[in-house]
């Protein structure tokens, strides 16, 4: 079994659980509120401006000038293909220059986000087993949703994006790579990147709840879904 077959069957109760967060559920039938969504995109810009960065550091690390081009192209794309997508929303939302100038990332975002750079700290394989889930997941999201008719423009739109097959490129790639580079190494060696993955996909898990509830830094956002 490859090693991202392997740590994706051990993560797979927080894959599914994301899969039927009530967020994602609510993309597929369109039923999702849109404040919520508009909550969720302002914390993913933010995510996602870091994420590039971090895709950056990817690039710094490899040893070969063929994967120092890949991960600045990745880094790239995040930056124009993604953040574009959520400018567009941000204009359809109607998210204003002072809601910018005043916007705190959730608890969730912030520690997902540090995370993140924390893992970074180590190789190639450490960054890439940290970003991985966000690629894969959202992937897995977009090819289960890619039959969904929420009827919605910007639920549509979502779904198209992140089932593509351009999209499905660049995540499988990063799953060969990260293939490649866990391969030879000693368990424990493995068992660290399973970590940072495990991490990733908990977030992910939690990245999603935290727009569902519009998650701040105030005790009476502590809830959770179904607690």
């Amino acid at each position: 079994m490859t090693f991202c077959k392997e740590v994706r069957k051990e993560c797979n109760s927080l894959w599914q659980a994301s899969f039927d967060h009530p967020f994602v559920k609510g993309i597929e039938d369109g039923t999702l509120p849109v404040d919520i969504f508009r909550f969720y995109v302002m914390q993913d810009a933010y995510y996602l401006s870091h994420f590039a960065k971090i895709q950056a550091l990817g690039a710094s690390k490899a040893k070969d000038l063929e994967t120092t081009q890949r991960f600045a192209i990745h880094a790239a794309h995040t930056c124009s293909a993604e953040l574009s997508l959520h400018e567009s929303f941000m204009e359809l939302l109607d998210v204003t220059e002072e809601e910018w100038a005043a916007f705190e990332p959730s608890p969730t975002a912030y520690a997902y986000v540090n995370h993140m750079y924390r893992a970074s700290q180590g190789e190639l394989a450490d960054v890439l087993a940290a970003i991985l889930p966000c690629y894969w997941l959202y992937y897995e999201i977009g090819e289960r949703l890619k039959d969904a008719k929420p009827d919605h423009s910007i639920y549509d739109r979502w779904i198209e994006t992140y089932g593509s097959e351009e999209f499905g490129e660049l995540v499988n790639e990063q799953i060969s790579r990260m293939n490649r580079l866990a391969e030879r190494l000693p368990e424990a060696r493995r068992k660290e990147l399973k970590d940072h993955f495990r991490k990733s996909s908990y977030y992910e898990l939690n990245f999603w709840d935290q727009a569902w509830r519009k998650e701040s830094w105030s005790v009476d956002s502590t809830d959770k879904v179904g607690v």
